[in-house]
């Protein structure tokens, strides 16, 4: 297949209820159709997890239910990690899928292995991401992280992937989007900030025009020192 020299579309996937259904999940069979490919071959990154096998065995019969062709994990954490054939696989996937885990860890083995680029590099060629979770907000541009998680003044934000040019957060609306409002505080003031609630989806081009794929998506906004929420972002089409 020949790829486009337009950067494909970054999905942004919360999770968190795929266990309720035997059935396809809608999210994951759209995000697979709008590959182009048929049984797509999918990439999977499991750096924020530490490549955990059963994470990985869940998360390849989701995609495979939903019209994934082979799922082959990129080795990037642990004693099986091996940079050489992680860029392998990710170069002749039709689709990049980065699972949930730690952010700050996730980024950070991209970044050792050398990866960080590579995946940057396969987006800008017209591959397609999807992120779950922690992997939807590696994705993203940026992320918050404490030196002391008991001191509110040592947060700060780190760069992420930047694959999809957004900031979102994913399935925290118990907590009322605290981290997100935190980046939100540490950075630029103006840029708005996405909460994914559980079995919510967003889609992101390369252009920065963002659409919800189920369910309304909260928006936050920092002006001044205040974070206001904007009203949320609703999907066109329900899709979960």
């Amino acid at each position: 297949m020949t790829r486009s020299s337009t950067p494909g579309a970054t999905y942004l996937l919360a999770g968190g209820n795929w266990r309720r259904s035997k059935a396809p999940d809608p999210l994951l069979v759209h995000v697979l159709q709008r590959v182009g490919v048929r049984s797509p071959r999918v990439a999977y990154v499991g750096a924020a997890s530490g490549d955990d096998r059963d994470f990985l065995r869940w998360i390849t019969a989701l995609l495979e239910a939903a019209g994934a062709g082979r799922v082959v994990l990129a080795p990037t954490a642990g004693e099986g990690a091996d940079g050489k054939e992680a860029a392998r696989i990710l170069r002749a996937a039709d689709l990049v899928f980065v699972s949930g885990g730690d952010v700050e860890a996730g980024i950070r083995v991209l970044v050792e292995r050398e990866l960080d680029t590579l995946l940057r590099e396969r987006h800008a060629a017209g591959v397609p991401f999807c992120g779950m979770s922690a992997g939807s907000i590696m994705l993203a541009q940026s992320w918050i992280r404490w030196a002391d998680p008991s001191d509110d003044a040592t947060a700060e934000a780190f760069a992420c992937l930047g694959v999809a040019p957004a900031l979102c957060d994913t399935h925290a609306e118990a907590e009322e989007w605290e981290e997100l409002r935190a980046l939100l505080g540490r950075i630029e003031e103006g840029r708005i900030g996405y909460g994914i609630p559980t079995g919510g989806a967003l889609e992101v081009n390369a252009a920065g025009a963002v659409a919800a794929l189920s369910g309304p998506v909260p928006r936050f906004v920092r002006r001044g020192r205040k974070i206001r929420r904007l009203p949320d972002l609703r999907p066109a089409l329900q899709l979960a």
